[in-house]
């Protein structure tokens, strides 16, 4: 990680990015500790102030994008923004788990600790830390399961900025992630996050297949959405007309489940029929409960 102080610019990015959190916490039924939140913002802001990812960019945006994955896509509280925003801070600077304790609370620094813990990759350069690392992130399961959530908020957000990573180091995070973390974010029920993280993973191992299906896809996507539309116009008409309340939502395969297709039925991606679907998700009302 490199060292500089921050423009201006880059000031105003964090607070943007900060207001943007606090945005989406807001938009959650979670009782609103503003307060408490502000205050981890402010100590993490404070100690990585002017440490910057290999990116370039303050390292600050990265705990807050963890905890924004943590609110928006997992639905997490404040203690677990709080502790996203903290998590960093034990490993990488000269603050302690018992500062984190003494300024937020023991839950808070008991689950940075555990992140702490499970931080570096699980396949090390020996075995026996790859066996160690990999048993303290199953262990962390029953201790308290936010602490591998974050984890794989954590994770996520790497994975969507690994391109500033060197090769080598592209490859072996992104084999770890298709073997330890999409998996165990499926098993947990973080299906959006378990498929970004496999498709991800493929674009890193596979660049240039990747390139090649995204670029198909991309060519006829604006066609399969207008077949959609056209799909979709009557099945919508007539749940509104009967009542109900409802989404309708496309859902477009991955690149990396249209390639685990082609491989497992051994065709052309010109020959993968379900690229798009349509999901609809009912709101249950009286009459649905009484069925």
């Amino acid at each position: 990680m490199q060292k500089s102080e921050f423009t201006a610019e880059e000031d105003l990015m964090i607070q943007h990015e900060f207001e943007a959190l606090l945005d989406d916490y807001a938009h959650t039924l979670h009782s609103q500790k503003v307060d408490l939140i502000t205050h981890a913002f402010k100590f993490a802001n404070k100690a990585h102030y002017g440490v910057r990812r290999l990116s370039g960019e303050p390292y600050i945006m990265h705990p807050l994008a963890v905890a924004r994955i943590c609110v928006k896509q997992i639905g997490l509280g404040s203690t677990s923004i709080c502790a996203a925003l903290l998590h960093d801070v034990v490993e990488d600077t000269d603050y302690t788990e018992q500062d984190i304790a003494g300024l937020f609370g023991d839950k808070i620094a008991q689950i940075v600790g555990g992140l702490t813990k499970i931080s570096g990759g699980v396949f090390g350069e020996h075995a026996s830390e790859q066996a160690e690392n990999f048993r303290k992130l199953l262990l962390t399961i029953s201790e308290d399961i936010r602490v591998v959530l974050i984890k794989i908020a954590d994770r996520l957000h790497n994975m969507r900025t690994l391109g500033s990573q060197p090769k080598e180091k592209q490859y072996k995070i992104a084999g770890e992630t298709q073997y330890i973390y999409a998996p165990l974010a499926h098993r947990l029920g973080l299906f959006p996050i378990k498929t970004e993280l496999e498709d991800l993973s493929f674009k890193y191992e596979h660049p240039e297949t990747w390139q090649e299906i995204h670029d198909k896809l991309e060519a006829i996507k604006a066609s399969k959405l207008e077949s959609y539309e056209t799909f979709t116009k009557p099945i919508r008409e007539r749940l509104e007309s009967m009542g109900y309340t409802f989404t309708i939502n496309a859902r477009i395969k991955s690149v990396y489940s249209i390639w685990k297709k082609m491989v497992k039925q051994q065709c052309a991606f010109e020959d993968v029929y379900d690229i798009m679907a349509a999901r609809i998700v009912f709101t249950p009302n009286e009459s649905m409960s009484a069925k």
